[in-house]
């Protein structure tokens, strides 16, 4: 089997293995943050930040949620980690942001964040302070989902099933789940361009 074979069959392993039902219950839960009029914040690192600011796009346009990361704000962001420290970068963005109860944070990340391995602190200070606060808490993790998994009220985790195809694994399958859910029928209120255009091809060609 080539290199390419393999990925592609791993690929397909993960798909058959999604836990169908968390991402379900992770559509309604953001179904209620929109009727509440509650806030979607979104949090990752590396890879993770890339698809908090592009998911956050996806939410707000196709979902119609009001939602934002701190990535998007690199002044910001680059101020509190000079001034505060990493740790609190994210934790403290969210204090500033007045998370409040009726809000929900959502997280990207391939471990979860973990305190005794001093990896994605930041991730864990944030979802702690979002406990504090009282508010939602989702993911789209993979490994064992680390803290984030452990405190989520719905966390869906990308199965391992190469461990050395991990990373890649959980990156590309947390764009698949987000796109799946703001193109959830219960949550998505904005039809896409692509989507738009092909419609009016085809109603042009029946008229």
């Amino acid at each position: 089997m080539t290199p390419t074979a393999q990925y592609l069959h791993e690929a397909g392993e993960i798909l058959q293995l999604l836990d169908q039902d968390a991402i379900e219950r992770t559509v309604d839960v953001l179904v209620e943050l929109r009727e509440r009029g509650g806030r979607l914040f979104v949090l990752g690192v590396g890879g993770g930040a890339g698809h908090a600011s592009h998911a956050v796009n996806d939410f707000r346009k196709i979902a119609g949620i009001e939602a934002y990361t701190p990535t998007d704000n690199v002044s910001e962001l680059t101020a509190r980690i000079n001034d505060e420290g990493w740790a609190t970068s994210f934790a403290n963005w969210l204090r500033g942001s007045h998370l409040k109860a009726t809000d929900v944070v959502f997280v990207f990340s391939v471990g979860g964040g973990n305190l005794e391995h001093n990896v994605s602190v930041n991730l864990v200070r944030a979802l702690q302070y979002a406990r504090e606060m009282g508010a939602s808490v989702l993911g789209v993790v993979g490994r064992d989902g680390g803290f984030t998994a452990r405190v989520a009220d719905v966390c869906v985790k990308i199965p391992v099933v190469n461990s050395e195809h991990i990373t890649p694994h959980t990156e590309s399958f947390q764009a698949l789940v987000w796109h799946l859910m703001v193109s959830h029928p219960k949550l998505r209120i904005d039809r896409m361009k692509w989507e738009s255009i092909s419609n009016e091809d085809a109603e042009a060609a029946v008229g």
